[in-house]
């Protein structure tokens, strides 16, 4: 989808039309106006009840409360966010140009938009730290990654990503040295949030470091993984293969999971990469991008939120079995969180 397929009729229309210095509002004709509330509101929808799936199956199934597993009820608990405070009001701002919300709840729905955003992104570097401590040393790994650890690297997630975004955008700082260019660019009736080159430098180091840590951490797990899978084949003792299946079936739980959650960090990744750097370059090239690119690669980052639970659904049976007895409503019964939600080969994920 690009904005290019859906140009604006050539009357010009305000968001506010008896208003001075009111935004121009873009005038779709109906079928694409249509089309594009049903494709953005439908990444709400998927943001919404999809993570919502994933809590619901994390917190009321017992054999899903592991240290990794909270970690990625605390993420699902982050895109949900995004799918309830930010996503159906972007939804309006994307089709019709305008923010009709206040000047108030646009800050809020900034700082929500890179607190939630910045939170995905610490989760799935704790969970990388999890995943590798799992892979490579398995049987001794629940006693380093505790869910004591997992408590503190969610509390620490949430602190440094709301800190970071509500000292920005909600005092105003990223403005600073750039006054002229806002006031150039503010309208009544739009939400924008530029970032000043010193901010938007301090935002790319907050996503660069993660992301090395994440991609150092799977390449060495799969490089492991590799390892391990050669050491099996061959093995050429029938004994020694038996002793050793208990800790093979675990490595290989481990490993499965930790594909899993790299395929999701690989998809984080792709959704972020081109909007951060196109953040960078607008800071230092007096904020170029044309508004429609602009929206594709929010909505990129957006719709990033709605494909984990996706993920989750394809790798993983267990998630599978817990969504029919969830939408089923057999969760109600009694009995329901004690439920064995995988066989011995779905692992425990």
């Amino acid at each position: 989808m690009t904005a290019s397929n859906f140009r604006p009729e050539e009357s010009m229309e305000l968001c506010y039309e008896n208003v001075n210095g009111s935004c121009i509002k873009s005038s779709y004709s109906p079928w694409p106006r249509a089309i594009l509330y049903g494709v953005l509101g439908l990444g709400a929808l998927l943001a919404v009840f999809g993570n919502l799936l994933v809590i619901t199956a994390i917190l009321h199934f017992k054999q899903l409360h592991t240290p990794t597993n909270f970690l990625v009820a605390s993420l699902a608990c982050a895109d949900f966010l995004v799918g309830v405070t930010v996503m159906p009001f972007s939804t309006v701002r994307s089709v019709e140009s305008c923010w009709y919300f206040g000047e108030t709840y646009c800050k809020f729905h900034t700082c929500f938009d890179t607190s939630f955003c910045f939170a995905s992104l610490f989760h799935l570097c704790c969970i990388s730290i999890d995943r590798y401590i799992a892979v490579t040393d398995p049987l001794t790994y629940p006693t380093k990654f505790t869910i004591s650890v997992s408590g503190l690297c969610i509390a620490l997630s949430w602190f440094f990503s709301v800190t970071y975004s509500f000292s920005i955008f909600y005092t105003g700082a990223n403005e600073e040295g750039i006054e002229e260019l806002v006031v150039a660019l503010t309208c009544v009736g739009g939400c924008q949030a530029p970032l000043n080159q010193n901010w938007v430098l301090l935002c790319f180091l907050l996503f660069f470091l993660p992301t090395v840590v994440m991609v150092f951490l799977y390449g060495r797990i799969f490089l492991v993984a590799k390892h391990q899978a050669r050491k099996i084949e061959g093995t050429a003792n029938q004994a020694q293969a038996s002793s050793e299946s208990y800790k093979e079936r675990v490595a290989k739980r481990e490993r499965k999971a930790a594909k899993t959650l790299g395929i999701a960090m690989a998809a984080f990744l792709v959704s972020w990469l081109p909007y951060i750097i196109d953040a960078v370059i607008d800071a230092y090239m007096n904020f170029i991008t044309p508004p429609y690119v602009y929206e594709i690669l929010v909505w990129c980052v957006y719709y990033n939120s709605a494909m984990n639970p996706l993920i989750y659904a394809f790798f993983y049976p267990w998630f599978r079995k817990a969504i029919k007895l969830i939408v089923s409503g057999k969760v109600l019964r009694a009995d329901s969180s004690a439920t064995n939600l995988f066989s011995e080969e779905a692992g425990a994920g």
